[in-house]
């Protein structure tokens, strides 16, 4: 039985002060215990986070990682061994706003998820089309492309050491949601992909949906068979937001 995970990125948001007030308010909620939680504050938090949590169940998670595992000259970059180091179990790898802000391509993807791994942390893969892609019907391909690298690599059962994210670009930040049904396709449609290779592993992959997901849509993504929980932008931001958030996927 695969338990629904909650993720909240916070992406480049947050001062010391405003930090210090949403651990506060994060503190003071009532979390359903069956439901993993995460949030990937930027990295100057991590610790703070991490101390400020540290009774409670929400995990910490790295944003990015550096693509090896061990030291190196690679001058801004933070690497998966020093995110374990510093109390994060999880990182992220492949969101959206990395391949095309920042050129990250399917083998930098790839190598990111494998020094994840390497050093003991769950990375979640992030994978999804745009909406040009979307409209041209390419959206199974553009996913297939963007998991074969991976699996090619370590199979589903490596995958399922990790987390899928699947995270429609045209639906990050904008407002825009797939519906209940329109994410449920392409979940199954992945689901279906990994278990042409391992069926018993790709019934334990856990596939998270991201993409304007709020307290009043929650519920009915949760609801679909194949999401197994949400990776979550902006309301994440908002204690209240993001505990209803976790106490919808506790429902279903």
């Amino acid at each position: 039985m695969r338990r629904p995970l909650v993720a909240g990125n916070w992406k480049m948001h947050g001062t010391r002060q405003s930090v210090d007030a949403l651990l506060v308010a994060l503190s003071q909620q009532d979390w359903p215990e069956q439901v993993e939680l995460m949030i990937a504050p930027p990295a100057l938090y991590i610790e703070r986070c991490r101390e400020a949590l540290a009774a409670g169940p929400i995990r910490i998670g790295g944003q990015s990682c550096a693509h090896q595992a061990e030291p190196g000259a690679l001058t801004g970059e933070i690497s998966p061994a020093q995110l374990r180091d510093a109390g994060c179990e999880y990182v992220l790898v492949g969101h959206s706003e990395r391949r095309t802000l920042f050129g990250e391509s399917d083998e930098v993807v790839k190598r990111k998820f494998a020094a994840a791994l390497a050093c003991g942390l769950r990375p979640v893969l992030c994978v999804g089309e745009t909406q040009a892609e979307r409209d041209a019907g390419e959206t199974a391909d553009v996913i297939g492309r963007q998991l074969q690298v991976v699996l090619d690599a370590f199979g589903v059962g490596g995958l399922a050491q990790g987390v899928l994210a699947y995270e429609p670009v045209w639906a990050i930040g904008t407002g825009l949601t797939a519906s209940p049904e329109q994410a449920q396709d392409v979940h199954a449609m992945i689901r279906a992909r990994l278990a042409l290779l391992d069926d018993e592993q790709a019934r334990m992959v856990q596939i998270v949906y991201g993409g304007s997901v709020k307290a009043d849509n929650a519920e009915a993504l949760f609801a679909m068979p194949d999401i197994d929980g949400g990776l979550i932008g902006g309301a994440s931001l908002n204690a209240e937001e993001f505990g209803a958030i976790a106490r919808a996927a506790g429902r279903v």
